[in-house]
């Protein structure tokens, strides 16, 4: 009898313990950490993969219609990807809206470059700890998150030239 306490004691304690785990926040994706491998969908119906992209600066932006700063920063963020694609940059446009075809018409509009994707399920943005629209984290060649820019205001973009310029000379 006194076993058979001991082992739902045990039971009971591991179970709150697991149960405790579950309701601690993910750990955020933040400077140094390794980028979280994702696949999605991109607006010309082929998968990208982020592993893919190793050995390139990358800058993953999660960004929806309805964000007026999104919207903003969009031209910004072409002129970057114009200006360093050819060095081993690129752009990846997360797009978090349930309904995808917004994404491509504002895409469209905004005459976007690079490469867009769509991640309706919000899975990435879950893995991503995306709390801000628009959010972008520049992705180092190793495969490193260095940098996290939160939300966008006029200006951004020279901080966002600058990092990666460092990162391109890495």
């Amino acid at each position: 009898m006194q076993h058979l306490g001991y082992r739902m004691l045990r039971h009971l304690l591991l179970g709150s313990a697991l149960a405790l785990c579950a309701a601690l926040p993910v750990a955020a994706v933040g400077p140094q950490a390794a980028a979280p491998d994702f696949t999605l969908r991109t607006l010309k119906g082929d998968n990208l993969r982020l592993q893919e992209q190793r050995g390139r600066v990358v800058m993953i932006n999660f960004w929806a219609t309805w964000c007026g700063p999104c919207r903003e920063e969009m031209p910004h963020l072409n002129r970057l990807y114009d200006k360093y694609r050819g060095s081993g940059f690129t752009v990846l446009a997360v797009n978090v809206d349930e309904d995808g075809r917004n994404a491509a018409s504002m895409a469209s509009k905004l005459g976007v470059k690079f490469p867009v994707l769509f991640d309706s399920e919000k899975k990435v943005s879950r893995l991503y700890d995306v709390k801000a629209m628009p959010s972008t984290l520049i992705v180092d060649r190793d495969g490193r998150v260095r940098y996290l820019h939160r939300g966008y205001l006029s200006g951004y973009e020279n901080t966002y030239d600058e990092q990666i310029r460092a990162l391109l000379k890495e």
